[in-house]
């Protein structure tokens, strides 16, 4: 077993007992080929649970500081971390990365709306997962995190116990003659992804209410 395996494993194992995490729909995952996780964002515990929809290792952006030494660099990488500047450029350098963690083979995880959200409503969307699906020709997997919020909410620092509930949809695949250079593509595919995202979160969140 890799050490991204026995991580993940460890991680869910411990979901599983402390927020009993329900995961519905990993049927919509792509057994192959890469492709872009695009989860809600209430909470940084959505990261690890992103994690739990797919055996593979799934790319995830993190702060470059986290890479700074030996340990850091070789932990974070081997948990499948893109190193990225904050403040540089910021979106368009942390789309770049994506795209080069996508180039490599490996599915990569990319929060539509942003920054942490609030509430039972999706955020307007950021264009980053769609214009990635259109230039590289591959699927956006909406996957739905309700509960992790009131594990540990924006602004709070101690975590609480709370149930959580995943809703992976089916795949959205942008169209074959899309192309990055049409913002209205873009907007056609951001809007698809928020109105798949809005009804996986509903249904998630009447799971943990």
């Amino acid at each position: 077993m890799t050490f991204y395996g026995f991580a993940r494993g460890l991680l869910l194992g411990l979901s599983k007992l402390l927020f009993r995490i329900q995961i519905r729909g990993t049927e919509n995952v792509p057994a192959s080929g890469v492709f872009i996780v695009a989860p809600t964002h209430r909470s940084y515990f959505d990261t690890p649970f992103a994690a739990f929809i797919t055996r593979r290792r799934i790319r995830f952006m993190a702060k470059e500081e986290l890479f700074t030494n030996s340990v850091g660099a070789k932990l974070f990488s081997a948990l499948g971390g893109i190193p990225v500047k904050r403040g540089s450029a910021s979106a368009r350098s942390a789309t770049k990365a994506i795209e080069a963690a996508l180039r490599e083979g490996e599915p990569a995880a990319v929060f539509p709306e942003g920054t942490r959200a609030h509430g039972p409503t999706i955020a307007p969307l950021f264009d980053g997962a769609s214009y990635l699906a259109v230039k590289l020709g591959c699927p956006i997997v909406p996957v739905a995190i309700a509960g992790s919020e009131q594990i540990l909410a924006s602004g709070k620092k101690l975590p609480r116990l709370h149930r959580v509930s995943m809703r992976v949809g089916a795949p959205i695949s942008p169209p074959a003659d899309a192309s990055t250079r049409k913002r209205s593509d873009l907007v056609a595919l951001s809007d698809e992804l928020m109105k798949s995202l809005q009804a996986l979160f509903d249904v998630a969140n009447a799971d943990v209410h």
